[in-house]
């Protein structure tokens, strides 16, 4: 499922949910529906670039992640080695960080499932 963020500062910016889970977590929002207030954006700025540094400090444990699922099948069987294709944390991060940006620029909010 998509995750869309909203904000009157940017453009719409899309997201599969199980990469906006581990973000939302970061700030403790619900995964289905929620705001990040004007308020809000320089603390929530603040550890997502500090996540984002950290993802880049250790990319090998994402890299794992990947090739752990996308070797096991549902049912645990090993399926056939692919090629690993990685999209770090921080690729996947950076338009909702702008996106965050511009909103604490002028003052707007950032919502989703709205």
């Amino acid at each position: 499922m998509l995750i869309t963020f909203k904000s009157k500062a940017a453009a719409e910016v899309m997201m599969y949910e199980q990469h906006a889970k581990r973000i939302l977590d970061l700030f403790g929002k619900d995964i289905q529906r929620g705001v990040i207030t004007a308020a809000e954006t320089p603390i929530v700025i603040s550890r997502l670039e500090a996540e984002i540094a950290e993802s880049k400090a250790h990319p090998v444990s994402d890299e794992v992640r990947h090739d752990i699922e996308t070797h096991i099948d549902p049912e645990g069987e090993f399926d056939e080695h692919e090629e690993s294709q990685i999209v770090t944390f921080a690729t996947r991060a950076y338009p909702l960080l702008e996106m965050l940006r511009a909103a604490r620029a002028t003052g707007s909010d950032v919502m989703w499932g709205v």
